[in-house]
């Protein structure tokens, strides 16, 4: 999600020793690619909307303080559109990536994460008139080739495909999410916007995940997985994220998007030991090769 706020607030007193901002985006590249194998753990056990419950009211918490620092900013006046948000950035994608999670491979669900990017783009052009260009379209042709290739793959005999469906559609709704809050929410500190719609997007899910709560007791590795996703993928990354906008401006702190697929099948391998088939190799390449090339600026 945007942050135009922070961007606009960068101050010069934070620090920028050369190495420290690439070491933050590679710790925040392994935290955020961990989440699709924290997800992969927990949601066997915990249920797509138990598991988003848990995760959301621990970013939440996490992020609390941002929330209490900007409250003169949220007026009555945004709290619908911060709910709209809300549910198109948290509720409704998590629930669809722990749905996934249970019947594809971590890799999947983090490549498909990736077309965020291009979805971001695509939404604007169509409909809030943001010209896209050639070298744009060209990447959005690519990445959407490179789903097509992910979503003909199989593992161990089964179809990837509603995997790769729901990652898809999660990837699109936060292209929307994006978008409205760029337009719509601009006003509001970053950290407070997340705050906020994470909160309303546990509210949200809470009563759907209490209804179909899991009757068998949950493993502690479950609840460990869907706790670390929660206090680190969720609110400590998002405040990571931050502090690099701040630090580096909106588009090169976007960097981490190359990082996440390429962490996010390597902790699957090291720890699930989930291969990496060559249609998922392909797709990465492809998906990630357009988000490169439409990043690109002209020479």
């Amino acid at each position: 999600m945007s942050a135009p706020s922070l961007v606009r607030s960068s101050s010069p007193s934070l620090p920028t020793s050369a190495w420290l901002n690439p070491v933050e985006l590679g710790v925040l590249g392994a935290m955020w690619g961990s989440s699709f194998m924290l997800m992969r753990v927990s949601a066997k056990d915990f249920g797509p909307l138990p598991l988003v419950a848990v995760r959301l009211t621990l970013g939440a918490l996490v992020l609390v303080p941002l929330l209490w620092r900007a409250r003169a900013a949220l007026t009555r006046r945004l709290w619908p559109m911060i709910a709209l948000v809300g549910a198109l950035n948290a509720a409704v994608p998590f629930a669809l990536f722990a749905w996934a999670a249970r019947r594809a491979p971590a890799g999947v669900g983090a490549i498909s994460n990736s077309m965020s990017v291009l979805f971001t783009a695509l939404v604007a052009y169509f409909f809030f008139g943001e010209r896209i260009g050639a070298r744009r379209a060209v990447s959005l042709l690519i990445g959407f080739a490179g789903v097509v290739v992910l979503a003909s793959g199989k593992v161990a005999g089964a179809s990837l495909g509603w995997a790769v469906a729901a990652g898809v559609s999660a990837a699109f709704m936060y292209g929307v999410a994006a978008n409205l809050a760029r337009r719509y929410l601009a006003g509001v500190p970053a950290g407070a916007t997340a705050a906020s719609t994470l909160s309303v997007a546990a509210v949200m899910v809470w009563p759907f995940a209490l209804a179909t709560w899991p009757q068998a007791p949950i493993p502690g590795v479950s609840w460990l997985a869907a706790s670390v996703l929660g206090v680190f993928g969720t609110g400590i990354g998002y405040v990571m994220f931050y502090r690099l906008i701040q630090r580096l401006g909106a588009a090169r702190a976007a960097v981490v998007t190359y990082l996440v697929p390429l962490f996010a099948v390597a902790w699957a391998w090291l720890l699930l030991s989930e291969p990496l088939t060559p249609t998922m190799a392909m797709a990465g390449v492809l998906i990630l090769g357009s988000i490169a090339l439409g990043r690109r600026t002209p020479a």
